[in-house]
């Protein structure tokens, strides 16, 4: 099959989430198929696997030329439409809710501003679950607000029903993965390099960008307790600038950098790198640590996320503390990687800390041994068996325009029978007047 993946990330030597994402994609892909990954953004990096291109809006078109299967991920059907118009099958990849995101990415912004950004993602995956043939999402959680998008704008209909009543040909789960087995240290990138943290230090990190939806400030003020216990603890804050420009700093990432100056732990016991680790080298920063370490807020975007830096921590063999109520949090719970805590909770942070690191190896075992379930072979083997063998949805003949929403006109057999039905169970005046009513409507 000829595939095309299309992004809006950032490709080069430092590389965030989705372009890892689409990157392993592509990767797996091509070794069954010719694929092609298009981006909006910087396409520095090659592969030889695949071909990797920049595209602008007004050469989109030209250079998607006319694949068998096109991936699509992000914000592009509102911009071009005629993606549900094409010939070819359209997979839509809905492992970021980007609506619930929002709320945290813009919280500490005017509230018109707030509104309109959630308006225009709503816009957009109602745009892209009207089109699509195929979806993916990244937990049982998620597919469950997937299918209640679906079904709100009419994709879980007769047709699709019929298909497949479990709907796992329509939509099915395609986590975020692991690159392979527990790489080996080329090198020492943090201990006895960083200034501050010595080789002997117990370390701690934090794996990937400070944003508005996590809790690093309970992290900051629990590393402050356990310092007292075990003045050795070091904090790495891996990630404190997006490599894609068109992302933002957010509020967070500033109130950490001044929490731990008021609690005087920066660049003693707080630390954090500027700059964003590349891509083939951040295994020789986790490996530095003795813990992998994140946490969040109770709220609706940590109850439908998917946290893709554990799994950072996980290919790395990281033991993990983290904040109970999301995915990763009931992993850790239910297989014995680490320790989660209630949310928002120092002190409990604090003793976790200090559990972790005076009995780590039983828990690296079992860490190593989960990593194994989240292969992207694995991970991606839905994809990977649709593309074999892709098919339009089973309502495509009945899909309408991005944004066009219409009522069904009911058939004269349908009246019928409705009026039927409704006369054995509510008497003919009862059905006369509600046809009374339906014909002056």
């Amino acid at each position: 099959m000829k595939i095309v993946i299309v992004t809006l990330d950032t490709f080069s030597t430092k590389m965030a989430g989705p372009a890892i994402r689409v990157w392993e994609m592509a990767g797996m892909l091509a070794r069954e198929h010719d694929v092609t990954v298009l981006t909006f953004a910087e396409a520095g990096r090659t592969s030889p696997n695949f071909s990797l291109e920049a595209t602008k809006v007004a050469d989109f078109e030209s250079d998607l030329g006319t694949p068998d299967v096109v991936i699509i991920q992000g914000y592009l059907v509102h911009t071009f439409p005629w993606l549900g118009e094409r010939d070819f099958k359209l997979v839509v990849d809905l492992y970021d809710p980007f609506h619930l995101e929002s709320l945290g990415v813009e919280k500490h912004r005017p509230m018109p501003d707030r509104e309109h950004a959630l308006q225009h993602a709503i816009n957009e995956l109602s745009a892209q679950i009207r089109i699509g043939d195929f979806f993916l999402c990244a937990s049982e959680t998620q597919r469950s607000l997937w299918i209640g998008h679906l079904a709100a704008l009419g994709r879980v209909n007769p047709r699709t029903y019929d298909a497949d009543g479990s709907l796992w040909s329509l939509i099915d789960l395609a986590p975020f993965g692991i690159a392979g087995p527990t790489p080996t240290q080329d090198r020492h990138a943090i201990k006895g390099t960083i200034p501050g943290i010595s080789a002997d230090d117990h370390l701690l990190i934090w794996g990937g960008g400070i944003y508005n939806w996590f809790d690093p400030l309970t992290v900051i003020s629990a590393v402050g307790i356990a310092a007292e216990t075990d003045p050795t603890i070091r904090l790495l804050f891996l990630g404190a600038k997006h490599p894609n420009p068109d992302v933002p700093q957010m509020a967070m990432a500033a109130h950490s950098r001044r929490h731990a100056e008021e609690l005087g732990l920066t660049g003693t016991h707080v630390f954090f790198l500027d700059d964003w680790v590349e891509y083939g080298d951040r295994h020789n920063y986790l490996l530095d640590a003795d813990i992998g370490v994140t946490a969040h807020f109770t709220d609706i975007e940590t109850h439908f996320s998917f946290r893709t830096r554990v799994l950072d921590y996980l290919w790395t063999g990281l033991p993990i503390i983290t904040s109970d109520g999301d995915f990763f949090g009931d992993l850790v719970e239910s297989r014995g990687l680490g320790r989660t805590v209630p949310v928002g909770d120092e002190q409990a942070m604090a003793q976790a800390i200090l559990e972790v690191l005076d009995n780590p190896d039983d828990m690296r075992a079992r860490v190593v041994e989960a990593s194994r379930d989240f292969s992207w072979e694995s991970t991606l083997a839905p994809l990977l068996a649709y593309c074999r063998d892709p098919y339009y949805a089973a309502d495509r003949i009945d899909r309408l325009a991005p944004g066009e929403m219409v009522a069904p006109r009911p058939t004269l057999r349908s009246l019928v029978s409705k009026t039927w039905e409704s006369t054995q169970r509510a008497g003919i005046r009862h059905t006369a007047a509600k046809a009374a009513r339906y014909l002056r409507r």
